[in-house]
């Protein structure tokens, strides 16, 4: 499943060819990928086409796109998409159609050419082969701490049009800040983690508590800060948490640089092309080699439906509590 670096450079892909582009034609190919959706699929082209598209925004894996109100209707709403686990947006001019395409959107960018001529039409292709992605217009409601929702590029604060920023979608505004949001209290995220009875890595993959660290991002983290994935987090320090949330930062600044983490082809940016931080990872996956840092042979362990993945000397298991 796409994590907080993949979509993050989906996010960033489509960004220069979305933020004030215009919807020209929406093609929904399978109703499948509207399940989140409220109506039916004609519902959602009307809705969609003539709109203006803001931005492009993310919050942890979920990714949308605020579009600008319209007839004088005041009540902002956003294009919300989930990857889910194989889901692809693709950015092109006329590509041919891909295998598991489910969407198809037609926009004009709002970018010229030196000579002042518009940009040829774009085209959005969502793409997803287990169809557990969706996409779905929903309405926004502002944040609770009146901060900017969470990652999108340079806007002008003080253009009265920028108001989006700090509203996020209602499918959305249950899911908490990621490391990588610049709003991000560490101090609230320690707090909260020291009130669990929990395994820490439960806590990271606790999208209430933080938010984007998948399974990948999560175990690899926990390694580069020497921490058994089954660590109660009420018996860490508040110096434990600090250490794990700069590890935390540093796995996922590595995995953005190197254009996410792909496995297969489910995973691709928005030109479809691969990430290639799976050549860099230090226990996800490496059951059977050498620990990098000490030479240890890592383990596979079985955690909450998947695996964890660990150094038994690194990460030593929790003492058992005394009854």
């Amino acid at each position: 499943m796409p994590e907080l670096p993949e979509v993050e450079v989906v996010r960033a892909g489509l960004e220069p060819a979305v933020t004030g582009a215009r919807v020209l034609h929406v093609d929904v190919v399978d109703d499948r990928a509207l399940t989140r959706h409220d109506g039916p699929a004609e519902d959602f082209a009307d809705r969609l086409t003539g709109r203006t598209i803001a931005a492009a925004v993310r919050r942890g894996k979920f990714l949308w796109f605020p579009l600008q109100p319209e007839h004088g209707d005041d009540r902002p709403e956003a294009l919300v998409t989930h990857l889910g686990m194989s889901g692809q947006v693709l950015l092109g001019r006329g590509r041919p159609a891909a295998r598991h395409r489910r969407i198809l959107i037609d926009v004009q960018p709002a970018t010229t050419d030196r000579d002042g001529v518009p940009e040829p039409v774009v085209q959005l292709e969502f793409v997803d082969q287990r169809t557990f992605g969706s996409m779905a217009i929903d309405r926004m409601v502002p944040t609770v701490d009146g901060a900017p929702a969470g990652a999108a590029g340079a806007i002008d604060e003080a253009d009265p049009d920028a108001s989006w920023r700090r509203g996020i979608p209602y499918p959305v505004s249950h899911i908490a800040r990621d490391p990588l949001d610049p709003a991000f209290d560490d101090d609230r995220f320690i707090a909260a983690a020291r009130k669990r009875a929990s395994g820490i890595k439960r806590v990271l993959l606790d999208q209430g508590v933080v938010s984007g660290i998948g399974n990948i991002y999560a175990d690899e983290s926990l390694w580069a800060a020497k921490l058994h994935y089954d660590r109660p987090a009420e018996r860490l320090t508040r110096a434990d948490l600090r250490t794990l949330l700069t590890e935390v930062r540093s796995v996922l600044g590595r995995a953005l640089e190197d254009g996410g983490t792909s496995f297969d082809a489910q995973y691709v940016n928005v030109n479809g092309q691969s990430g290639y931080f799976s050549q860099r990872l230090n226990v996800y996956g490496q059951q059977g080699k050498p620990c990098p840092r000490c030479g240890t042979t890592i383990v596979r362990e079985a955690f909450m439906n998947r695996s964890s993945h660990i150094c038994p000397v690194c990460q030593p298991r929790p003492r058992a509590r005394r009854r």
